[in-house]
């Protein structure tokens, strides 16, 4: 298989951040994220940060799977442990310092987050660090370490088998999960180490469902690699009838279509942690229409903050945690939601610290990148060459000399 040399595209990156930016207005508890929360039919921002950095990924790393898998494997499993160090310490946060602010000044929003936590602490603790219990907010990370974790498995099945196997296999997972798998798989998970961790306190995200959104953005990535992708090949008439699918789920999404066509009557099919079967449809359908205005999508997207959101994605994605937790904690009373200038305090610390955090480690990024481009120096204890003799003979003349006939 040819692999052209790969160009950075920093629209990808600019995207990536875009979606960041876009997750962290829907998770602060102020009155806007109702305005940002799927706004275009089913399709919310942890999807889209999934399935970009899957693309990146499958794009990064389909060839080096070819010529170095054992390479991939371990460089793919040293980051999927330094996430995890990344989740161990929020986790660590919000079982201190969140769960002690929420006792002690009666915060019933990070109370309600950590219920099972202050009622089974010992439970909670061990089934944290084995990824089993995972509170909200902070069960997306543990998703991206599993599916970091297990790519290096499903490039090397890519590269074995073909992408239409494990592509097969994913979408057969998919299935399953809409049939009750994971159930049965938490069912054998607490029988086997005895953590009577309840299924709804394992995190909100189905991972036999999500697995999928990963798989499809890898093999987007590895055939963008060699530029096979795949949404080339749609007619004029699909890109139609995917915006015509677009628009009718975004008339069920805000209740335009009549009492029989909402969220609340085709529940199931439509469910996010599930990935339900319409769900499904409505991301395909607009990933279509999303690449065919991919031109003109670039111009708006590819530029500050989101280019440099988009480089330091999952710091900014850890920051971004706990500036929601500062803001649940400012939620006193029944309140649900900041209004009026605290919300806008809040929005505006929170970018502004998300942006510093973000340039900081992309200036680290790039001094460890030039430390290693940056040629050695010269030894000062080394002896400075001698020159020839004024007379001597030039040294392609005397290479050509000795050279043999």
């Amino acid at each position: 298989m040819h692999f052209p040399k790969l160009q950075r595209l920093p629209e990808l990156d600019a995207l990536r951040g875009l979606f960041l930016v876009w997750m962290t207005l829907t998770h602060l508890p102020t009155h806007y994220s109702a305005f940002v929360n799927e706004p275009f039919g089913f399709v919310s921002s942890a999807e889209g940060f999934v399935f970009l950095s899957a693309i990146l990924i499958g794009r990064l790393y389909i060839r080096k799977s070819m010529e170095d898998p054992v390479g991939v494997r371990s460089h793919m499993w040293r980051r999927s442990f330094k996430l995890y160090a990344y989740h161990l310490f929020l986790l660590a946060f919000a079982f201190t310092i969140a769960a002690s602010w929420a006792v002690h000044h009666h915060r019933a929003a990070i109370t309600n987050l950590l219920n099972f936590y202050l009622n089974h602490p010992g439970v909670a603790i061990t089934g944290s660090i084995f990824l089993i219990y995972c509170p909200p907010l902070l069960d997306i990370l543990p998703l991206y370490v599993l599916f970091l974790f297990l790519t290096p498995l499903f490039l090397s099945a890519a590269v074995r088998w073909g992408w239409k196997t494990v592509l097969a296999i994913s979408a057969l997972t998919w299935l399953g999960a809409q049939f009750g798998l994971r159930d049965l798989i938490h069912s054998w998970v607490v029988h086997l180490t005895h953590l009577q961790i309840p299924l709804q306190e394992t995190g909100a995200f189905n991972l036999f469902a999500w697995q999928m959104v990963w798989v499809v953005g890898l093999w987007l990535g590895a055939c963008s690699a060699h530029r096979d992708v795949p949404l080339k090949l749609i007619p004029r008439w699909g890109v139609a009838l995917s915006a015509a699918v677009c628009l009718f789920f975004v008339g069920v999404r805000f209740s335009w279509l009549g009492p029989h066509l909402t969220e609340q009557s085709l529940g199931p099919l439509l469910d996010k942690w599930q990935i339900g079967p319409l769900r499904v449809l409505n991301i395909a359908a607009f990933l279509v229409v999303f690449y065919w205005l991919r031109k003109y999508i670039r111009v708006v997207v590819a530029r500050e903050p989101f280019l440099t959101f988009g480089k330091a994605s999952l710091q900014v994605f850890c920051a971004h945690l706990l500036f929601v937790f500062a803001g649940l904690a400012l939620l006193v009373g029944e309140m649900e939601q900041l209004t009026g200038w605290t919300a806008i305090a809040l929005l505006a610390v929170t970018f502004v610290s998300l942006f510093l955090v973000a340039a900081n480690e992309v200036r680290k990024k790039r001094r460890a990148k030039q430390g290693i481009t940056k040629p050695p120096a010269p030894d000062a204890s080394a002896q400075p060459p001698v020159a020839p003799p004024a007379n001597s003979p030039p040294m392609a003349a005397v290479a050509l000399e000795e050279r043999p006939l």
